[in-house]
């Protein structure tokens, strides 16, 4: 029980660091929320037109989810792990800093995926790059990333740690679900415009 604990706690507290929001906040360009999409992940900062700045918080972002992996790996086990990792995107999605209203959690998932099962995270990352590329929709190679990791999770990973990949795949895709909804109304937006 303490290892659940300690691996929730770890988990909470990296996925709540708004990296989106610092990164502008500290590039003086205000606060992201105010911009696009408002939410505080990598490809609203994009918005902003600063790349590097979008790439840092894609990078820090998916880092935490695989640093709470990693440190209650090593801490507690691989099932606590990816407890933690699902911990780290929940906090991501709904930071206590910002009355619980973060981002839509695709880079710390893949983040947590990578750190899981680095096939997984492969596997992963270049469904999503296929779907924005044929696409150039981000939300579509999010959609393609959580279906991929969910699908290869039961095919590679024990039952218990496969279930809790299938819950972050299946938050994350809950939380686009206005993108999905605009999707199938054809607004939705292509990478680089609008919301």
């Amino acid at each position: 029980m303490t290892a659940a604990l300690v691996s929730v706690l770890i988990g909470l507290l990296l996925g709540s660091i708004p990296f989106g929001l610092v990164l502008t906040r500290m590039a003086g360009l205000g606060d992201i929320r105010s911009i696009g999409s408002g939410n505080i992940g990598a490809t609203n900062v994009l918005r902003t037109g600063n790349k590097p700045l979008a790439l840092a918080t894609l990078l820090l972002d998916a880092g935490k989810g695989a640093l709470a992996v990693g440190l209650a790996w090593w801490l507690a086990g691989p099932q606590w792990a990816a407890l933690a990792g699902l911990a780290a995107v929940l906090s991501h999605l709904h930071p206590v800093w910002l009355g619980f209203k973060g981002g839509k959690g695709v880079a710390t998932a893949l983040g947590t995926f990578w750190a899981i099962s680095w096939p997984i995270g492969l596997a992963a990352c270049l469904a999503w790059l296929a779907g924005a590329a044929l696409f150039r929709i981000s939300s579509v190679g999010s959609l393609f990333a959580m279906a991929v990791a969910a699908v290869a999770g039961f095919v590679l990973l024990a039952q218990p740690i496969a279930w809790a990949l299938l819950a972050v795949a299946l938050y994350v895709v809950w939380r686009h679900k206005a993108n999905i909804e605009r999707l199938l109304a054809g607004t939705e937006p292509q990478i680089g415009k609008g919301k």
